[in-house]
């Protein structure tokens, strides 16, 4: 990951922060008696949990510094900064798909964030870069894989 800004909501840099004091603390405590438990058995050229345990402590080091360089470089776009009058990442959007006539919630945030099962898209995602900017009442398509998809942007609010 380069130096590039990362723009967060509230919510997501509580989250990253909580990740990551989880690993530093919980994780490679643990990590460390899987180490220890594994070396126990021996020749370790030939020892499977070892080499488990090695893979997961690389993995789990990597993402320390990921988040590092998140925390290092985040721009934290605050609720209180939110303008309602258009969107903008931390913005809540409820739409109306108007092919199949229903409405659609969704949370603009940054691409660290973003979590479909949660609805929270990217503002960087094909549905995100259409939404910047826009105001209720707007018309808004998207070219997807299926074709293009059509809105019509009813709310904004805050989280």
């Amino acid at each position: 990951m380069s130096n590039e800004e990362v723009i967060l909501t509230e919510e997501g840099l509580a989250q990253i922060e909580e990740e990551l004091h989880e690993l530093k603390t919980v994780k490679r405590k643990e990590l460390s008696e899987r180490l220890k438990v594994a070396i126990s058995y021996g020749d370790l050229r030939e020892n499977s949990e070892y080499h488990s345990a090695k893979d997961d402590q690389a993995f789990m080091e990597t993402r320390i510094l990921t988040l590092e360089r998140m925390l290092k470089n985040a721009r934290v776009v605050a609720s209180s900064e939110l303008n309602l009058s258009q969107v903008g990442v931390g913005s809540v959007v409820t739409l109306n798909d108007i092919e199949f006539a229903e409405k659609i919630e969704y949370r603009i945030v940054g691409p660290a964030e973003a979590n479909v099962d949660e609805n929270k898209i990217s503002y960087e995602s094909p549905l995100g870069k259409e939404l910047m900017g826009k105001k209720v009442g707007d018309k808004i398509k998207v070219n997807a894989p299926v074709g293009v998809l059509q809105y019509e942007l009813l709310e904004i609010k805050a989280n």
